[in-house]
Parts: C-alpha cells; sequence; structure tokens
C-alpha cells in the first residue's frame, strides 16, 4: 500500500488531518445541535409571552365572556399572528372549542393538542403535530377577576419555521468549523515539518530497520564507541567501550538507545582523555594512556545537516596495548640485534689485526691486544652486571653503548643500589629503559658538537629511579600529555604511527610497572622514570664506591 511508503511526518500529518476532520465535523454537529435546541427554547419564551399577553387582556376576558366571542376575537387574531409573527393565534372556549384560526373554516372545531393543564389554570408549552403540521406552542387560560376559566388562548410557530431559523445560524457554525479545520491543518504541518527534519525524511520501518543494524554494529565491533552530547552526557556507548573504560555493561535492546545519566565529569579517565572528550575537538589516533591500557583515540563532531552547532561528538577507542607491548619488545630486541652487528663488526676488525700481528711472527703482541680487548669488555659487563644485577638492563645497555658509539654519541652509564633479579617484570623494564635511552641518542645525534647522553639508574628507598638526559635541543613540551600522541616527539617531522610511539611506550611500560615518568629541559631533556619496588622483596641499597658519576654537566 502506498501510506506504507510515507515517512513519519507526513503518516503524522494525514493522522492529524483526519482527526481534525472528525474533529470540526463533531464539533459541527454539536453546533447545530446546540442551534436548535437554543432556537427552540426561544421560540417556546416568546410563544409563552404571546399568548400570556393575550390572556391578560382586558378585551380578551371581555370577547370570552359575550355573547358571539368569534366575531371580535378573530379578526384580533388574525392581526396579532401578523403583527408577532406567529404562525397561528387561537382562542377557544373552556372545554376546547375553537373562537378563532388562521383557516377560518376550523372555527368551531375542537383544538388539537393538550387542554388540561389551560383548563386547570396552568400554562403549558409542548411540540405536537396540529391542523397547520408540527408546531412548538404555548396555551394559557383566560381567568376571570375569581380566577374562573372563561377561555384559553394558544399561539405557536411551526417547525419549519424554527428549522429556517437554525439555518440561519449554520454560517457561523460552518465558519467555526472551518477556523478549526484550518488551525489544525497548519498545526499539522508545521509538526509534520519539524518531524521530517528531525527523522530525515526516514519511516518508521526504516527507522525500526535502521536501529536494528546499529544495535547489532554496537555489540559487535571490537573498537569501543562513546556518544556524547554537548552538555558532556554519554548518550550512547557499546561493550567495548564499557570495558575500556571501566563503565557499567550497557543493557541490550531498545534501552541500549536511551540517554544515560553518566558523564565525562564522573568517570575516572586520566587528564588527557577525559580533557579531549570534554573538548570536542577533532581527533585522529591520538594515543591517551588509560591505567596501563594504551588507547587510541578518534573523536569526530557529529553535525546534523543544516545545522551550524555540532550535536555532540563520536569517539571511537581502540586497545593498543598488545600491539604496543610487542612494538617494545621488538624494539628492544632490534636494539640487541643491532648491538650484536656492531659488535660482530669490530670484534672481526680485532680478529683481523690478531691473525695479521700472529702472520708477522709477533705473537706476543698479538696475545696482549686480544687480553686487553678481552678485559675491558669484562670489565665493562661486570660493570654494569655487578651494580645492577640484571642481566637483561646490562645486555640492553651494552648494546645501546655500541649503537650510541655507531653514530658518534658518548653514552655515559651509572648506577647504584641492587636490583635482585626477577623483582620487576624484565620485559617492561627493557621497554621503558631501552625507549629513553633510544630517544636521548635521537635527541642528541646532530644536535650538539659532542652529543652525550646520559642513563643512571638508582635502587633506595624502594624505588628504582630511572634518569636519562642528553645535550639536545630540549623537549618541545614538558606536558607529556602531548608528546605521546601518536605523531608527536622531539623531532620536528615524525610519520603517524612512527618514534611518535617512543613517550606513549616510555609511559605504558612505566604505568604496567605501577610507576610515573615526567620530562623537564635542564640544558637538554631529562626524562625521569619512578618505579615502585614490590614491598616483599628484599632490598638493600648498597653504594658501589666510584661508580655513580651521574651527569656531567
Amino acid at each position: 500500500m502506498l501510506w506504507r511508503s510515507w515517512s513519519i511526518a507526513a503518516r503524522l500529518f494525514a493522522a492529524n488531518l483526519v482527526f481534525v476532520l472528525l474533529l470540526a465535523a463533531g464539533m459541527a454537529v454539536a453546533l447545530v445541535l446546540d442551534a436548535g435546541s437554543r432556537t427552540h427554547e426561544q421560540t417556546r419564551l416568546r410563544m409563552e409571552s404571546v399568548v400570556m399577553a393575550l390572556a391578560d387582556s382586558p378585551m380578551v376576558l371581555e370577547a370570552a365572556e359575550g355573547t358571539d366571542p368569534s366575531a371580535v376575537l378573530q379578526p384580533y387574531a388574525v392581526s396579532v399572528m401578523r403583527d408577532a409573527r406567529v404562525d397561528f393565534v387561537t382562542f377557544m372556549d373552556p372545554a376546547g372549542i375553537r373562537w378563532s384560526h388562521p383557516n377560518p373554516e376550523q372555527i368551531g372545531k375542537p383544538y388539537v393538542g393538550s387542554i388540561s393543564q389551560a383548563q386547570a389554570g396552568q400554562v403549558h408549552s409542548e411540540t405536537t403535530a396540529g391542523t397547520l403540521g408540527p408546531s412548538v406552542r404555548v396555551i394559557a387560560p383566560i381567568k376571570d377577576a375569581s380566577g374562573t376559566v372563561r377561555g384559553m388562548v394558544a399561539a405557536g410557530v411551526t417547525v419549519s419555521n424554527v428549522q429556517v431559523l437554525v439555518a440561519a445560524r449554520m454560517p457561523a457554525v460552518a465558519a467555526l468549523a472551518a477556523a478549526l479545520f484550518a488551525a489544525g491543518s497548519l498545526a499539522a504541518w508545521l509538526l509534520g515539518r519539524y518531524l521530517k527534519r528531525v527523522t530525515l525524511g526516514w519511516g518508521p520501518k526504516e527507522l525500526g530497520q535502521l536501529f536494528v543494524y546499529y544495535e547489532s554494529v554496537l555489540h559487535s565491533v571490537r573498537e569501543g564507541l562513546v556518544l556524547v552530547d554537548p552538555s558532556g552526557r554519554l548518550v550512547l556507548y557499546n561493550d567495548h567501550a564499557a570495558k575500556l573504560l571501566g563503565l557499567a555493561e550497557p543493557p541490550a535492546g531498545p534501552a541500549n538507545g536511551r540517554p544515560s545519566f553518566t558523564t565525562v565529569d564522573s568517570l575516572e579517565l586520566p587528564d588527557s582523555l577525559g580533557g579531549l572528550l570534554r573538548s570536542g575537538r577533532t581527533a585522529t589516533d591520538e594515543v591517551h594512556l588509560a591505567g596501563d591500557r594504551m588507547l587510541v583515540v578518534s573523536q569526530r563532531p557529529a553535525v546534523v545537516s543544516g545545522s551550524a552547532a555540532p550535536s555532540g561528538t563520536v569517539v571511537t577507542l581502540r586497545d593498543h596495548t598488545e600491539l604496543t607491548r610487542l612494538a617494545g619488545s621488538l624494539s628492544s630486541t632490534e636494539t640487541l640485534v643491532e648491538a650484536l652487528r656492531s659488535q660482530t663488526h669490530e670484534h672481526a676488525n680485532r680478529l683481523h689485526a690478531i691473525i695479521s700481528l700472529i702472520e708477522l711472527g709477533r705473537t706476543g703482541e698479538a696475545l696482549e691486544f686480544a687480553a686487553a680487548d678481552h678485559a675491558a669488555a669484562v670489565a665493562l659487563a661486570s660493570e654494569h652486571v655487578g651494580s645492577l644485577d640484571e642481566p637483561y638492563l646490562a645486555a640492553l645497555l651494552l648494546g645501546k653503548q655500541a649503537q650510541a658509539g655507531e653514530r658518534g654519541v658518548a653514552l655515559d652509564i651509572s648506577g647504584s643500589g641492587t636490583l635482585p633479579p626477577g623483582a620487576l617484570d624484565a620485559r617492561e623494564l627493557v621497554t621503558l629503559l631501552g625507549n629513553l635511552v633510544d630517544n636521548a641518542i635521537d635527541a642528541a645525534a646532530g644536535h650538539s658538537p659532542e652529543p652525550t647522553v646520559w642513563a643512571d639508574l638508582l635502587v633506595a628507598d624502594g624505588t628504582l629511579t630511572i634518569t636519562v638526559a642528553d645535550n639536545g635541543p630540549g623537549l618541545p613540551t614538558t606536558d607529556l600529555d602531548v608528546l605521546g600522541r601518536i605523531g608527536t616527539s622531539g623531532k620536528e617531522s615524525v610519520a603517524p604511527g612512527g618514534r611518535g610511539y617512543g613517550i606513549a611506550l616510555i609511559r605504558r611500560a612505566a604505568a604496567a610497572l605501577g610507576g610515573t615518568v615526567a620530562g623537564e629541559n635542564d640544558g637538554g631533556a631529562v626524562m625521569t622514570a619512578v618505579v615502585p619496588l614490590p614491598p616483599q622483596t628484599s632490598l638493600q641499597a648498597q653504594a658501589i664506591p666510584g661508580e655513580h658519576s651521574g651527569r656531567q654537566d
């Protein structure tokens, strides 16, 4: 059927139009009935006034007591009918025999109608059929001074004439009904236009189908989706968003589309993520830390066609925690591989030198050269392993030192205290320290005549403090929320998804270890990570003389 394809606005307009039409028709009928009732009542009152005036007239009483009442009352009745505009005036004797009538042939015949009330001295009104047809009539007694009924008089107007009076009021009734219909139609048209705008011209079937699709998408996608209105209230969110933000599971079914009372301010979100949701600004693949989760967030304003102001924002959340953890592990592994490659290349050169010395017969010098190289390597390894007691960190720092040397950067490593093996997650520690050193090397290389990086590890008071500094250009901002977004780093140009992950990885690894990271500028960038050690771990800070050299300004 055609109406099935109508939009909600068109259906509402048609339904309201029919309703207004029926209402106008009902009002018209009610007004017509009311007009008829009022006209009959007004006619009865007028007839009552006429017959009372006639019954109280001395001339009528004198004629009724005379010998020939018809001779006097018939002409008088005709003149009253003409002047009072009534259809009949009938005088009669106490028995109801007519003395007058509009049709003279009816004189002398009995009156058609009720006369018992008038015979009893009372005024009586009725609508009944007489010789002239149905009429509204009133009959009253004609009494003498003693109250004796000497005759009766009746006056009336035919029903057809009453209907003429009712019909005279019909134009006003029709005008009122037309005005009501026009006003209702205008209101329905305006409401229909509004609904067409807010529903985008969709019909109820299409809207219902669309809701089912959206409901399925909300619960099936593996990305978090949050709709925020301009007041900061969460209008809608899906299951994955509830998991990522720590919200209650959204209800299934139509209730999922109802606005909730949860606001952004009531959520326990990090300052950077909460600020983004409150600001409503456009964001594309920004990295934000939420607890130990690394979330990639995009945000767009929701703008209704034809409206300048946005109706809210649409936020998508992707959990890249595992991906960034793997990226950190891969970065650390690549560092170790690069270090091994550098050391392999260096050892190959030294081996060639030793072989050449042997071939020249200078075996003593060859042995001395090999022993000195081995002693230096053992001393360097012993220094880091002895101060940290963590082979993963020692191996990482050895690799970083070789990598920094290839880029012409001096890496000054120092440590103090004892970090027992297994006290902290080695993978997160490697990610944290490796990215701190990588960023420092990148910043120092090519930005200073003597590029230097200082890495200091201090175990004291139940915490591990890692400080990495460089003499590069410094941080563009000490707000790590800004630096932690994808595509942002200390470099002038970083491709999205590139080194901009460094700060994000550092913050995520620190958060996974329960620690914090801060940055400042002091002749270059200074990054400090403070990681608490588990209470059950017995840590005794052991000062190692001459090993905590620190940064040399």
